[in-house]
């Protein structure tokens, strides 16, 4: 499972990405809810995750393969790997009913795995 940033990782990128959200041309509500503005994960994110049986990689867009790119479709995005390859669990549109919370969209993330059998 990987969650995707909409936001490049290189030092450029992660300015540009600062930039735009506070000029409020771009956001990343996955960023809101790993990080908000703090280069560290915030505390929530680290405990709502600790207390699942799974993991969830965190890459940027610069990082992530045309093929997880192609399954996120617009980002960001989290994608699971299934026996037929990448699928979108939670698209980007999904991301402002977490309301920044954690849980909420490992919840959802949970439910697309239980619904996949996976």
């Amino acid at each position: 499972m990987v969650g995707i940033y909409n936001a490049d990782g290189t030092i450029l990128g992660e300015a540009a990405y600062v930039l735009n959200k506070v000029i409020g041309r771009g956001s990343c509500g996955l960023c809101d809810i790993t990080h908000g503005w703090s280069p560290v994960p915030r505390k929530q994110f680290t405990q709502a995750c600790s207390a699942r049986a799974w993991t969830m990689n965190l890459i940027h867009r610069d990082e992530a393969s045309a093929e997880q790119l192609h399954a996120a479709g617009s980002l960001p995005a989290v994608i699971v790997q299934t026996p037929s390859g990448w699928s979108c669990a939670v698209d980007s549109d999904a991301f402002e009913r977490f309301e920044r919370d954690p849980n909420t969209l490992l919840d959802a993330v949970e439910a697309f795995m239980t619904t996949h059998q996976l």
